[in-house]
């Protein structure tokens, strides 16, 4: 076999779930880059393919075994290919990777990727896999579990960012909600504040690399809260504050939040700082108490609405999206109505619904049954999502005739289909501040900047407007 040391190695990855999962893909790429990987978008030209995984969802992980599975034959015939599972997955199945896809080298979960460049090397050198992956949640005590779910932030890669002027910053780690259908406190250990200080100081380092909108990450980012050794308390608000006086940032967002964090002081933050979105991803998941409790969301339906009215009468032009599972064990059609209600009244900018599937190593697995046909789920997951849609067009078309500012992200999905060249006009897509979808005629030279559209038609999930020319005198919605 050649000598391959004196080739850089090439490096492919997949990723798979939530933006935790993207950021991971992006730090892991950053590291092995400083160590003279290459990235390649051509899994028959790596030598080392990482999938990033996800586990909150079935499909998430059958989408994964598929992808171990065919690449096996090139396993086969390049045995020097390194092939590693990280994340949410690897913490979750650890050995039964292995016994599925033997010809995977490294199993490495979410608290241990700053080994992924040591695993591969020592799986090479062995000849053997390799497996880090954190302590489970009774493995220890809270310190020692905690210290096994290691802070994972190291220099940033642009290159594996959606786009050069956006970026996701983690604010926070792990989860200790414990909610019965969901997996990610197991996977993603206890929760953790990161230091402000070192937070402002990467969002310092993206805005010198021309980030303008940074998208701040936590399972419930909302619950940030970081103690000091001199006894004061850094909460959401106060981080706000101080990444809002970084220059160049000209966007901040946050999710995923709680309903029980929604606190006053960081509904004044949003309403009285320009650069913060006026967008809030809240998930509800049910509109019945008895589902919430089951579920073990530790709010009840009055909490929720009252957590609304605050908003409403706060920050009126704030957007507020939501998360539904519908056909949760034992979720009657009465409780299902409930969650249509609560819709109504909310009026959701949009609605993330997903059919109940069990997950291995959840509570709601352990404790009830899945007793709600699946045909029964398809057909609440349409009906709501009918509903939800009805409002989204509503709402949109309020505002017709306005004009408001769009960050330009890129081509529309369509017009990168139709592969048109840098520079030339043709159908651009970018976000409010309240995070609503615009699609407009552009130069492709546009990317990256913030612009006044004026919103001329309106479907259910995007506003069409046309740019504004330089002297109109049109106010911003």
């Amino acid at each position: 076999m050649p000598d391959r040391t004196d080739s850089p190695k090439k490096l492919y990855i997949e990723t798979v779930g939530c933006q935790m999962n993207v950021l991971d893909s992006e730090l892991v790429v950053g590291s092995l880059r400083s160590e003279g990987y290459v990235l390649t978008d051509d899994i028959s030209q790596a030598d080392t393919i990482l999938y990033n995984t996800c586990s909150v969802r079935q499909h998430a992980e059958d989408k994964i075994y598929s992808a171990l599975g065919r690449i096996r034959k090139l396993k086969e015939v390049k045995p020097h290919v390194s092939i590693g599972v990280l994340g949410c997955m690897a913490q979750k199945d650890q050995n039964q990777i292995l016994r599925r896809a033997p010809h995977v080298d490294v199993v490495i979960g979410p608290g241990q990727l700053m080994r992924v460049s040591e695993l591969l090397a020592k799986a090479k050198a062995e000849k053997a896999p390799q497996m880090a992956v954190s302590l489970p949640r009774s493995g220890g005590s809270r310190d020692e579990v905690t210290a096994s779910f290691a802070e994972y932030d190291p220099m940033r890669e642009p290159a594996m960012r959606p786009s050069s002027f956006q970026a996701f910053v983690r604010i926070m780690m792990g989860c200790d909600k414990f909610c019965t259908y969901c997996i990610v406190p197991s996977v993603r250990g206890p929760e953790q504040s990161r230091p402000p200080e070192v937070i402002l100081a990467e969002a310092r380092q993206l805005a010198d690399q021309g980030v303008k909108e940074i998208t701040l990450l936590g399972q419930t980012v909302n619950s940030y809260k970081y103690r000091q050794p001199d006894g004061r308390t850094t909460r959401l608000s106060d981080l706000l504050m101080g990444l809002h006086e970084i220059e160049g940032l000209r966007r901040i967002k946050f999710i995923t939040n709680f309903p029980n964090d929604m606190t006053d002081d960081l509904l004044q933050a949003i309403r009285d700082l320009p650069r913060i979105s006026r967008y809030l991803h809240v998930p509800a998941q049910s509109g019945c108490d008895e589902m919430l409790k089951r579920m073990k969301r530790l709010y009840t339906v009055a909490l929720y609405d009252d957590m609304m009215a605050r908003i409403r009468e706060t920050v009126p032009d704030a957007a507020v999206t939501s998360d539904f599972i519908v056909g949760f064990c034992g979720e009657t059609e009465e409780s299902f109505q409930r969650s249509i209600a609560l819709i109504e009244r909310s009026r959701f900018k949009n609605s993330f619904i997903f059919k109940y599937s069990p997950r291995q190593g959840t509570k709601a697995d352990l404790l009830y049954n899945d007793d709600v046909p699946e045909e029964v789920k398809k057909r609440r997951n349409n009906d709501m999502l009918s509903v939800q849609n009805a409002i989204c067009l509503e709402d949109n078309r309020e505002f017709l005739g306005k004009t408001v500012e769009v960050l330009v992200e890129g081509p529309s999905k369509s017009a990168a289909r139709k592969g048109n060249g840098s520079g030339e006009v043709t159908q651009l897509t970018g976000r409010t501040t309240c995070d609503r979808i615009v699609v407009f005629d552009g130069h492709e030279r546009l990317q990256g900047e913030f612009i006044p559209v004026t919103v001329e038609d309106a479907s259910a999930v995007t506003l069409f407007g046309r740019v504004v020319t330089v002297d109109s005198t049109a106010p911003l919605a």
